[in-house]
């Protein structure tokens, strides 16, 4: 035996190694242990509800003074846009009305213009008859003269008997009376008026107009006049004035308002022709 065997040894005995994994086990347990423990106990704090309190920022002048100044640039936008959208529908409508008022003056225009052509040519057609009727009586003016001049008895007042000095008779009795358009007799006569008041006397029915007057019996030559035939100024069946002739170069008719029926010679406004009916 040893002569130190007796005597404990000053170090600490070593641990087994199984008694350090039991201690390790045992500590292995009680951590997991706590540790369930602190996940069921914030399980249970989770559970409960939580109640916080927010603060809202203080409403200062600056904050207030902004957020009016939004307010009222968003307004003005808003009526900016309101004003625009009236101007842009305002300028529509003109415009549209605009175009409509063009399109009816143009229209309007389109009708005067033809208006005045219309008249141009009436006008035209009128100057160019009137023309053709002072040729016309030009024309015919020696002739009337000549046979006015001859004053020979087939063409004397005492040569003509029966109706034509019916007729001739009843015209020359109107002289001194009135012309009014449209009248016929006994107090006043227009000039077809008083031709057919006067061969009425002798059963004759004459139309009552100008043109168809010149147009009722033959067309006989201005140089082989008769006491009684019609004379007629314009064209044949578009004459303008009538009258009798009543011998001796002389004719009587109703002329106008300012004569009324008066007895004048062919030279004083020689006619444009004549027509028999006797």
């Amino acid at each position: 035996m040893s002569h130190t065997a007796h005597i404990r040894s000053h170090r600490k005995p070593r641990r087994s190694a199984s008694r350090v994994a039991m201690r390790a086990g045992v500590a292995g347990g009680v951590l997991g242990t706590l540790a369930v423990a602190g996940t069921s106990a914030s399980s249970a704090n989770a559970a409960e509800p939580v109640t916080q309190t927010l603060e809202l920022p203080t409403l200062t002048s600056d904050l207030a003074a902004q957020v009016a100044q939004s307010a009222e640039a968003t307004e003005q936008a808003a009526a900016n846009y309101r004003l625009g959208a009236e101007r842009d529908a305002a300028a529509a409508n003109a415009a549209k009305q605009a175009k409509a008022d063009l399109a009816d003056a143009q229209k309007k225009a389109e009708a005067r213009k033809k208006a005045a052509e219309a008249a141009r040519k009436k006008a035209a057609e009128a100057a160019r008859k009137a023309a053709a009727e002072r040729a016309s009586r030009t024309a015919e003016r020696p002739t009337l003269t000549a046979s006015a001049s001859a004053g020979s008895t087939s063409t004397s007042v005492s040569a003509s008997t029966g109706s034509a000095a019916a007729v001739i008779s009843f015209a020359k009795a109107q002289v001194g009376k009135a012309y009014v358009l449209g009248a016929s007799g006994p107090s006043a006569y227009d000039c077809s008026g008083l031709t057919q008041a006067a061969f009425k006397q002798v059963g004759i029915s004459l139309p009552r107009v100008s043109q168809n007057q010149s147009t009722a019996g033959t067309q006989v030559s201005l140089s082989n006049l008769q006491p009684g035939d019609i004379l007629y100024w314009g064209g044949a069946g578009s004459a303008y004035h009538v009258g009798i002739y009543v011998g001796n170069g002389m004719f009587v008719g109703a002329q106008n308002p300012s004569t009324g029926v008066v007895e004048r010679p062919l030279s004083y406004d020689p006619p444009s022709g004549a027509v028999r009916v006797l």
